[in-house]
């Protein structure tokens, strides 16, 4: 089983189906949008800020609510962790090729955003439902293939959506000599998981509009943390 699952990852990880996948598609869109991603820039800047928001506008959160909520999910332990491990593994050239990801990144996330606004389902209550799962079966007609990726992103957010985070807080939270000195790292770890599950929940129970209420605030702090330690 094990080496059934290990053939799987290194043929979706390798470099034949990943590279052409990820920035082939995003060099494509970018030609094909002409550099959507650097002309449209202020634009988004402007969109951001508050500029074009509407209350009459369809929708439970504004643009820089929802753009705080999106950035969330990339800034943190997948930028420190992911980024350095990367470097460790791949020397200095996976800078370069995480820059090119990046850039041509960008024109893939517009697209997908732009496809979820399209094909998103506003319900009677006013609640919003989008995302892959919808464009799928909407745009495609594959209702079964969203119904795939919706199941594959349930388990996934078991894993790289949370274990991968709770994991570095645990181990970082071991160094915190006060707690040292009344609990065992076991302790730690369970406390930490506690108290980081109790704080998740407070947030997304609330639903969308909260999560983008709390991101809109802790997201610009975390982006302003995150770049003064990359610089010095």
């Amino acid at each position: 089983m094990m080496s059934m699952l290990d053939a799987v990852d290194s043929f979706i990880w390798s470099q034949y189906l990943l590279i052409p996948l990820l920035l082939g598609t995003g060099v494509y869109l970018t030609l094909r949008f002409l550099f959507i991603q650097v002309r449209q820039f202020p634009h988004a800047v402007a969109i951001a800020m508050g500029r074009y928001d509407n209350p009459n506008d369809e929708g439970e959160i504004k643009h820089f609510q929802a753009l705080s909520a999106a950035l969330s999910a990339t800034i943190g332990t997948g930028n420190i962790a992911g980024v350095a491990t990367a470097i460790a593994a791949g020397g200095p050239g996976a800078v370069f090729w995480m820059w090119m990801t990046a850039v041509f990144g960008m024109c893939l996330k517009f697209v997908e955003c732009t496809l979820a606004v399209k094909y998103r389902v506003v319900h009677e209550d006013g609640t919003v439902s989008g995302g892959p799962m919808h464009y799928l079966e909407k745009g495609l007609g594959q209702k079964w293939l969203g119904a795939l990726f919706a199941l594959f992103a349930i388990l996934a957010s078991f894993g790289i959506g949370n274990m991968t985070q709770i994991n570095s807080l645990a181990h970082a939270s071991e160094r915190v000599r006060f707690l040292n000195t009344i609990m065992t790292p076991s302790q730690i770890h369970m406390a930490a998981g506690i108290v980081a599950a109790t704080l998740t929940a407070l947030v997304i129970l609330g639903g969308i509009k909260r999560i983008g209420q709390v991101a809109s605030v802790l997201v610009p702090f975390m982006s302003i943390v995150y770049i003064g330690g990359a610089l010095f």
